[in-house]
């Protein structure tokens, strides 16, 4: 299983759905290129993430492998899962939205006042404050967490602003309909019944295109934001457990 992280997001994102490895699934948590612990220039699109995937599983010498992305990471998920096709096994597409257009205050705002940007999606993103321990640990300060998060990650490439470029590559993505109708794979469609950042509505025309190309498709939703990962730990977790047994 390979999962994909959103903007101004690293693989810690997934720290708790690693847990799938007890359920038989080896994970590979990666940073996207330019992104913290990955070199290499920061992809400007999806299409560009998506030929990262491919060829991190060819250097990995991975056959084949589950593709699991949030947000944007969603939509690397599956572009390159319509790309790779029998190579990938199952598709979980978390937060997902398309088209996955972004604000033009947003898109002001993180080339040129990025912390006010990451303050805002941080408060667009979430529906409690107050993430169950199973999620990063008893007391943990979920609001504070984030801003540390993005704030790293914007600093660890100082020849690109990340945050800039992923939310672009989110907003000048035009392929999903298309991609969706490639896939060789069941999708799994985990969504969050309050995400402002991503709402529910806007995967829907995704889901409907899916089904009438006769792809085998779940719906999940959740009753949170659009980080299921830390607001529903275990429920996130067991729905992709139950997915990828299918």
């Amino acid at each position: 299983m390979v999962t994909i992280h959103g903007v101004l997001n690293d693989h810690s994102v997934w720290i708790r759905r690693a847990a799938t490895a007890n359920h038989g699934w080896n994970v590979l948590a990666v940073d996207l290129p330019g992104h913290c612990r990955s070199a290499g220039e920061a992809p400007e699109s999806v299409e560009q993430a998506a030929g990262f995937v491919a060829a991190l599983l060819d250097a990995a010498g991975v056959r084949r492998a589950a593709l699991v992305g949030h947000s944007w990471g969603s939509l690397i998920a599956l572009e390159a899962a319509a790309r790779l096709k029998d190579r990938i096994s199952h598709l979980v597409l978390v937060g997902i939205a398309f088209p996955m257009k972004v604000s033009q205050a947003l898109l002001d705002s993180s080339l040129n006042e990025p912390e006010k940007a990451l303050k805002m999606i941080n408060v667009y993103s979430r529906s409690t404050l107050a993430a169950p321990p199973s999620a990063l640990g008893p007391g943990t300060w979920v609001y504070g967490a984030s801003l540390a998060l993005g704030r790293r990650v914007l600093a660890s490439n100082r020849k690109v602003n990340v945050f800039h470029r992923g939310f672009l590559a989110c907003d000048r993505y035009a392929n999903g309909e298309h991609a969706v109708q490639q896939l060789h794979c069941p999708v799994l469609f985990l969504l969050g019944a309050q995400d402002q950042m991503t709402h529910p509505k806007a995967a829907q025309g995704l889901i409907a295109t899916a089904r009438a190309a006769g792809k085998q498709v779940q719906v999940v939703h959740l009753p949170v934001g659009h980080h299921q990962m830390t607001e529903t730990p275990d429920e996130t977790l067991f729905a992709m457990r139950d997915f990828l047994r299918g």
